[in-house]
């Protein structure tokens, strides 16, 4: 048996064993290079940092960018036999055609068409790229979603706001890298959207609330000091870090010490990033701030344009988040109050980048998960369309007033230079500096990479 001082002796030793560790654990960290910190691209990039804004639910192409008069004359008869049959969510292959009732101009020294529905972005379109035969792998909202944001239907993959911030890190240190902001309500598929998949977890995108306050407890309360609060991290980080000296590849422990540390830092500089009081009233004004109708969006892309101010990498901005652009009946309805909300906003922004010499290395990507198809669903609604649809991009490298690709007829099927999401991705990723099948990350002995075993850059899109 053990007498007293034997125990004591032996309980001495572990406490200063457990010091020890803790010191070595303390050492380990600080030879740790910053996954966060800036890294230079594999050649010279066009692009210093994304905003995709993404219009959930699928907006429709033919309605916006891609007018069809033979779709105007054939009003209510049958898609023609030589279409085939048409697989789509509700069984609209069968129904007849639904004419737009919107009205089109050319717009630009470029003549781009676009429908009156989007009045404001129309005086941008030398500034845009617009693909006009997207096409994509999902016939459903998840997992289309899903692989407009990871680049496959399945789950459990990074986001392309996760490989940007991989590859690039962030100028910031005092912010997220990857930030997403909605209008509402959770994207369909939620965190997969803009997690890391097989990543290490400190790359996934970090969620604004919507509102005055998107950043809940930014400020300490008024009992704790800034010494007592930062004695209290300390603690934690310690704590953490005695924890993870046995458990190096615990990448979620690590992504939580890298959040305790970010949160600190963000309480000092978030405070005035997220305060859009102090905008003049004529930038206020022109995002729609004060109008009830422009008000949310507005704010959206307002702070989109402080965030990549201030060296954010990767913006994410959901309008309609949980599929509201989903217009399967009474798409006029449904369109017309979705436009009026983002299309001043959407100018607003890109009138904004311009102005500060901002637009030529901040890329801006505009659309859904797919379009909606020129057969009715019931008699005033479209059913979702992957096969050819439109998305536009613009500023950080992109040919401004061009048009890449073409429908058929009556725009349900890409037919001219086809652009597949991984088509996209790759392009993305050429305008952020990096060649696609190089940018990888080691999983299960396998290099996986953004594209999958796909895409080619678009070589069009470039400036």
């Amino acid at each position: 048996m053990l007498s007293r001082r034997d125990f004591l002796q032996s309980a001495g030793l572990g406490f200063g064993a457990l010091a020890f560790a803790a010191m070595q654990a303390d050492e380990l960290r600080a030879k740790e290079p910053n996954p966060l910190a800036p890294k230079q691209p594999q050649f010279p990039a066009k692009a210093k940092s994304v905003i995709f804004l993404f219009m959930e639910g699928g907006p429709s192409h033919v309605d916006l960018f891609d007018p069809k008069p033979e779709l105007t004359k054939r009003h209510g008869q049958p898609l023609p036999p030589s279409f085939g049959k048409v697989l789509t969510p509700m069984g609209t292959g069968g129904n007849n055609l639904l004419a737009s009732k919107r009205t089109f101009k050319k717009h630009g020294e470029c003549g781009m068409d676009v429908s009156d529905w989007l009045p404001h972005t129309a005086k941008h379109v030398d500034d845009i790229c617009l693909l006009r035969a997207m096409w994509a792998d999902g016939l459903n909202h998840v997992g289309s979603v899903c692989q407009m944001n990871t680049g496959s239907i399945l789950a459990g993959r990074p986001s392309l706001g996760a490989w940007s911030l991989y590859g690039l890190g962030t100028v910031n240190q005092n912010l997220p890298g990857f930030i997403v902001l909605t209008d509402g309500g959770e994207p369909l598929g939620a965190a997969r959207n803009y997690g890391t998949g097989y990543m290490p977890a400190t790359y996934q995108g970090t969620r604004f609330l919507n509102g005055a306050n998107p950043i809940l407890n930014l400020q300490q309360p008024p009992s704790i000091s800034d010494d007592k609060q930062k004695a209290k991290l300390s603690l934690i980080q310690a704590l953490n870090a005695e924890h993870r000296a046995t458990r190096t590849d615990d990448t979620e422990l690590s992504a939580r010490q890298a959040a305790y540390e970010l949160a600190y830092r963000m309480q000092a500089s978030a405070p005035e990033t997220v305060d859009l009081t102090k905008e003049d009233d004529k930038t206020k004004n022109a995002y729609g701030l004060n109008q009830k109708e422009t008000a949310t969006f507005g704010r959206l892309c307002l702070l989109s344009r402080r965030l990549v101010e201030r060296g954010v990498r990767f913006v994410q901005v959901y309008s309609g988040a949980g599929s509201k652009w989903d217009a399967h009946s009474n798409i006029e309805g449904n369109h017309s109050g979705l436009c009026m909300g983002t299309d001043q906003p959407v100018a607003a922004l890109l009138n904004d980048l311009k102005q500060r010499d901002m637009l030529k290395d901040t890329l801006v990507i505009w659309g859904g998960e797919f379009g909606r198809t020129p057969m009715s669903e019931g008699t005033t609604g479209r059913d979702h369309n992957p096969y050819g649809f439109s998305m536009w991009m613009a500023g950080g490298g992109v040919k401004g007033g061009s048009i890449i690709g073409a429908t058929d007829e009556f725009g349900l099927y890409g037919i001219e230079k086809r652009t597949h999401v991984h088509d996209l991705h790759a392009t993305i990723l050429h305008l952020l500096g990096f060649e696609h099948t190089a940018l990888t990350f080691k999983h299960n002995g396998r290099d996986e990479r953004l594209t999958e075993n796909a895409g080619v850059v678009i070589q069009e899109v470039m400036a």
